[in-house]
């Protein structure tokens, strides 16, 4: 029927405990000879890349995967091969053939890389499973969606984590190195976005797989086939979680904050059609579609305590990569466009200074302690960071940092944009998906060098 109430307080309490564990340490009750079980549920490009980081530690075993693509099942089972391995359960008959993977005991936690619209669904049906679940970003497309993962991680008791590496990033946490050691002073206010020109992955075919192409849907491949979907169909923020997940953090939003509301505008739509015309010519019947997502969506949020948050989603358009992040208060702020900072009364008056000194010096005792660990464990090392967060807590069954209540409230700014940007920008009220226990739990101590 459902845990009580009692245990659910207990649970969000482990979790603000934080993770005093050192890798090496087993599933199960300390039985250190037992290894954590783990099967993968999608295993495109995002999946591999976990699977292949998971394939390199002596602690785990991989016992299943599933994908409905066989290409991807064949590529993977020789990366299993190759590392010593062998995975006798294999899935992907179907679309709902994950559900057979679900019920093998001999997994004991998932790891979810599927397109959007699946991670919802086959979270909830891991947890009610019993297994330890990750999901990538975003974990839910509507709010209807972001309570089915609060609910049912509260009456399974089955944890959740959201696998946002970006938090895991080597200068986002050495910033939240300075925001605990009060560097900027109390927070203010913060920028950040998905800022990533993804026009050549939006658009590709079997003949062009690195996206030069100007197709999408059963015509494309990998991304292509299911990601440009949500920009014909949608006009939102479809993808907060980068950007939004290590200002939540640093923010304690679930752990004595909360976001209360937002809003959100968004621009006309041009870069796709551009795009295309330029690529394939104004006769290409691509180049007819009217594409609903606006270029750039500026989105503001505002917290239980005072804060501001901007947040830009700009995929459309040619430009650099950045995720626009802006810490600041009352003593300075940090910008990572142009890798600067100001500290009032170390920096030189209304002049920036290149923040390379301030980063080091900040440098996340994990990084210092794990770094080496994470060369080549891809996206510049936090892959590394944030697959073993979530393998060392389900080795435990413990809260994971990142936890349904995260996974809720990040992925709920996709589907309030999209009602404030049809609304002429009216203001959206964010569900309190904690029940008011944020006001209680007590923030991850991510300062340790331990997970």
């Amino acid at each position: 029927m459902g845990i009580k109430r009692r245990t659910f307080i207990k649970n969000t309490a482990i979790a603000g405990a934080g993770l005093a564990i050192l890798p090496g340490l087993s599933f199960a009750g300390g039985k250190k000879e037992s290894k954590l079980r783990m099967g993968f549920i999608g295993v495109g490009l995002r999946g591999t890349w976990h699977l292949e980081n998971t394939l390199k530690r002596d602690d785990v075993e991989v016992t299943a995967i599933c994908d409905i693509d066989p290409k991807r099942i064949e590529i993977c089972k020789k990366k299993i091969a190759e590392a010593g391995q062998y995975v006798e359960d294999i899935f992907g008959k179907d679309d709902y053939d994950y559900r057979n993977l679900l019920e093998l005991e001999k997994v004991d936690a998932v790891i979810i890389s599927t397109p959007w619209l699946w991670h919802t669904i086959m979270s909830v049906d891991a947890m009610k499973a019993g297994k330890y679940t990750g999901v990538e970003v975003s974990a839910a497309t509507s709010l209807e969606e972001c309570w089915d993962l609060v609910n049912t991680h509260e009456e399974t008791g089955s944890h959740l984590m959201i696998l946002e590496n970006v938090n895991y990033r080597r200068d986002v946490m050495a910033v939240l190195n300075m925001v605990r050691q009060n560097v900027f002073g109390e927070l203010i206010h913060f920028r950040c976005g998905y800022q990533h020109d993804l026009r050549a992955v939006k658009f590709n075919n079997g003949n062009q797989p690195h996206g030069r192409g100007v197709e999408f849907g059963e015509k494309a491949t990998s991304e292509a086939q299911w990601r440009t979907l949500h920009s014909l169909k949608r006009n939102a923020d479809l993808y907060p979680t980068h950007g939004v997940g290590p200002i939540a953090v640093y923010d304690n939003i679930n752990r004595g904050n909360r976001f209360m509301s937002l809003t959100s505008h968004s621009t006309k739509s041009r870069g796709l059609h551009n795009y295309i015309v330029e690529k394939a010519g104004e006769d290409h019947p691509n180049a007819m579609l009217k594409w609903k997502l606006g270029d750039v969506v500026t989105t503001t949020i505002e917290t239980a305590t005072g804060e501001t948050i901007i947040i830009t989603h700009d995929t459309n358009l040619p430009r650099p990569y950045s995720l626009g992040f802006r810490v600041q208060g009352t003593k300075g702020l940090w910008e990572v466009d142009g890798n600067r900072i100001y500290v009032e009364g170390i920096s030189k008056p209304h002049h920036w200074d290149d923040a390379s000194e301030w980063l080091e010096k900040f440098d996340h005792p994990l990084w210092k302690k794990f770094g080496n660990d994470a060369e080549g464990a891809g996206h510049g090392g936090m892959d590394f960071f944030v697959l073993n967060a979530f393998i060392e807590s389900a080795k435990q069954n413990i809260a994971p940092p990142l936890d349904a209540y995260d996974a809720a409230a990040w992925s709920a700014i996709t589907p309030l944009s999209e009602l404030s940007i049809a609304n002429n920008g009216e203001p959206q009220d964010f569900p309190d998906f904690t029940r008011a226990q944020w006001i209680k739990r007590k923030p991850y101590d991510w300062m340790k060098d331990t997970f």
